[in-house]
């Protein structure tokens, strides 16, 4: 069966997608600097849709469906998924690793030999960072290297590379009861029927994941299933196709889409009018404040 994918890039990361690439610098520096009235900057959110197609688990295209999601102007689109990229990788850092001083090896209290009249150079310890078995200099301690970044900007450096991959997506039907019992060589038949190479890195996005569908895969070392519990920015990028459900693709339109409502800022907004209406002003010999009405 043909494959229904356009040529891919060499990897599927921002640096070769087209959405993270720079405006065209084809006006000469004297045009760009001629005037100070410059042009106003993109909306820092803009909106990209994309047209997939779906397939049924025979391999026939039964349909189209559409990604409407959130993603940052071409300008900042590179910075933002980069910072949430080393955001991810370095929070998984445990931080662990630690080496001894001088101060901190066993042994090395009592001089080995006299200050002078041997010939050789003085020594004060043999755990000095200078010998074998010694303590190390500037060596790694347990530290945190977690670091944090906005809930909002995190979101939105996922949907940008949800975005960008578009272009290697598909959509399939739901297959989770078609597994009957585990079987790896069933599974990649259907990669295969799908236009899918096993040796090619593909990440599946489910809402919903049988043991039968993840037995039949997990023997697969380039093929990732995750959930929307488990989705990252990692394996967006590390993937060369992603494979997508219905469900999934309503997911990613409700959560990541130009019409997604936080919550939890609304919450907040709530709770902080619910303060406003429990506090009265008292004025009294030293001025105006605020209290707390508990009546």
């Amino acid at each position: 069966m043909a494959s229904l994918f356009t040529p891919k890039p060499t990897t599927l990361s921002f640096f070769s997608s087209s959405l993270f690439l720079s405006h065209s610098s084809s006006s000469s520096s004297s045009t760009k600097f001629s005037s100070f009235h410059f042009s106003p900057k993109p909306l820092s959110i803009s909106c990209k849709v994309a047209t997939l197609p779906v397939l049924s688990f025979t391999g026939d295209k039964i349909g189209e469906s559409f990604l409407d999601l959130k993603c940052a102007p071409p300008d900042t689109a590179r910075a933002v998924v980069h910072r949430a990229v080393v955001t991810d990788l370095q929070n998984k850092r445990r931080g662990t690793a630690s080496t001894l001083t001088r101060a901190e090896v066993r042994g090395g209290g009592k001089k080995p030999y006299s200050q002078k009249k041997t010939g050789r150079a003085r020594r004060g310890s043999n755990r000095t960072p200078l010998r074998p078995g010694g303590g190390v200099i500037f060596g790694p301690k347990p530290r945190d290297w977690s670091i944090k970044i906005n809930r909002k900007e995190k979101r939105l450096a996922i949907s940008t590379a949800m975005a960008s991959a578009a272009v290697n997506t598909i959509v399939v039907e739901d297959f989770v009861e078609k597994f009957e019992k585990p079987k790896t060589k069933e599974f990649i038949a259907a990669l295969n029927r799908w236009g899918l190479d096993p040796k090619e890195k593909n990440m599946f996005l489910l809402t919903e994941v049988s043991d039968n569908v993840i037995l039949s895969s997990r023997n697969i070392g380039t093929l990732k299933i995750l959930t929307p519990r488990t989705l990252n920015l990692y394996d967006i990028l590390n993937a060369d196709k992603l494979i997508l459900t219905q469900g999934a693709v309503d997911y990613l339109n409700d959560r990541y889409g130009i019409s997604y409502a936080d919550e939890d800022d609304n919450d907040d907004e709530e709770e902080e009018e619910e303060e406003d209406e429990g506090e009265i002003e008292v004025e009294g010999e030293e001025g105006k404040y605020r209290t707390r009405h508990t009546g």
